[in-house]
């Protein structure tokens, strides 16, 4: 759990099912973290992070191999790098997150992003 997030960066908030025992609870909540717990088996009680966490299985995890966890975790960030910086949302009138600067001139091209799992699509400058 401490290795999830640097501690400067550490989440106000934990979003969890009471499956967890009481060491985990006990370290969340020595560092500080407000913990929100949902009855178990109930994922429409917690509907935001069961939608982030199919997004993540369906569009990233089940076409990949992990080879270890290091190679997870690279890949895991890459995705969420791409998620919130270059994938479309619909509920965001096709943006992203992170807002960007559209180009309206120039040649579109695509940047492989995971392997060529995905793209980023940009124009060349004019």
């Amino acid at each position: 759990m401490v290795e999830a997030f640097s501690f400067d960066l550490k989440p106000k908030y934990l979003h969890r099912d009471s499956i967890f025992g009481w060491e985990f609870q006990r370290c969340v909540e020595s560092l500080g973290i407000e913990q929100i717990v949902s009855a178990p088996r109930s994922p429409w009680r917690n509907a935001f992070v069961e939608r982030v966490i199919g997004t993540i299985r369906r569009e990233c995890t089940d076409h990949i191999i992990p080879l270890s966890e290091a190679h997870l975790r690279r890949v895991l960030r890459e995705y969420v790098k791409y998620y919130n910086e270059a994938r479309t949302h619909q509920s965001l009138d096709g943006n992203a997150p992170e807002l960007r600067v559209v180009a309206s001139v120039g040649e579109v091209v695509g940047a492989p992003v995971l392997g060529g799992l995905h793209h980023r699509y940009s124009r060349t400058a004019a």
